[in-house]
């Protein structure tokens, strides 16, 4: 039984696996899944695992009353393996995520099933 790429992909994810696509042909990878390669058409595309490494490219913070469980966020994030994806980022206030904001991704459960969250990594190094 040949599951869908989006099937495959949320299987994976409630195992508790960030998987993205990669084409073998052309080198790219893709988001969101697919059963052909949006680059170069190719019908090959393989799951690999997801560095999880990415950048804040666009954040937005939804204003919610704090009995409907507060406000949140909803992030682009660019990961490193040259995709963009929407979630969010938590562990710091939804107004505090910023733009270049480097971040971690890693799976939740919600309900049973497996989403892709973000953390903010901090920066080695710092200023000296």
């Amino acid at each position: 039984m040949h599951l869908s790429a989006h099937t495959h992909y949320q299987a994976e994810l409630d195992a508790g696996r960030f998987c993205l696509q990669h084409c073998p042909q052309c080198q790219h990878h893709v988001f969101t899944p697919r059963e052909l390669c949006p680059h170069c058409g190719a019908s090959t595309l393989r799951w690999v695992r997801a560095s999880g490494r990415g950048t804040v490219y666009s954040v937005t913070t939804i204003a919610r009353k704090a009995d409907a469980g507060g406000n949140y966020n909803v992030a682009l994030i660019d990961l490193h393996e040259g995709v963009r994806m929407m979630s969010r980022v938590e562990g710091v206030a939804p107004e505090d995520v910023r733009i270049g904001m480097p971040v971690q991704a890693h799976v939740a459960q919600k309900d049973g099933r497996g989403l892709v969250l973000f953390q903010p990594v901090a920066q080695e190094g710092g200023a000296a």
